[in-house]
């Protein structure tokens, strides 16, 4: 009988061990943690740009923003700021607006990275990962579009081509 009992109790926790394993397993590598949804009303936030200038999200509504999350680190972030800034003229006219909000990097480092590319749409510097952590967002680079309302319409993670950017654009472009 002692045998017995041992071996149920052995079982009970290797099966308690087993649930909790699998658990954190499916909650660190599965689990969808983003905090932005497409339908939501996008979270305000107010971030200076890189002439010391507030932008605040509120005050862009009428306006679809094509919010970017990146870092000068991150490859797929650098081949899609050019596609960015292709389509930013033409799109801007059209009531788009490119908000590109960095993950913390110093202002030194940034300002080079939108000097080599000649970026002229407006860049934020996220200090302290405020905004970052309030939608959510992991991994760089991932693109909020949020429309006129300023409701989310797509969330996308991963780097963007040309032609995504393109689609993107049209997607948030207010009505005529």
């Amino acid at each position: 009988m002692d045998k017995r009992k041992r071996f149920w109790m052995r079982l009970s926790i290797l099966a308690v061990i087993s649930v909790a394993l699998g658990y954190t397993f499916y909650s660190n590598f599965f689990a969808d943690r983003s905090l932005a949804r497409a339908g939501e009303q996008a979270v305000n936030f107010v971030l200076e740009d890189l002439e010391g200038e507030s932008i605040e999200l509120r005050e862009l509504e009428g306006k679809g923003v094509f919010l970017n999350f990146w870092g000068t680190y991150c490859p797929p972030c650098e081949r899609e700021m050019p596609h960015m800034e292709k389509l930013y003229g033409e799109y801007k006219e059209q009531g788009v607006e490119i908000i590109a909000v960095n993950a913390n990097e110093p202002e030194l480092t940034v300002q080079r990275f939108v000097d080599r590319y000649g970026l002229s749409f407006p860049i934020v510097i996220d200090k302290g990962l405020n905004v970052i952590d309030a939608y959510g967002i992991r991994p760089l680079p991932t693109t909020i579009l949020i429309n006129e309302h300023g409701e989310i319409v797509k969330v996308h993670t991963g780097g963007m081509t040309e032609q995504m950017v393109e689609e993107f654009m049209q997607l948030i472009k207010p009505e005529a």
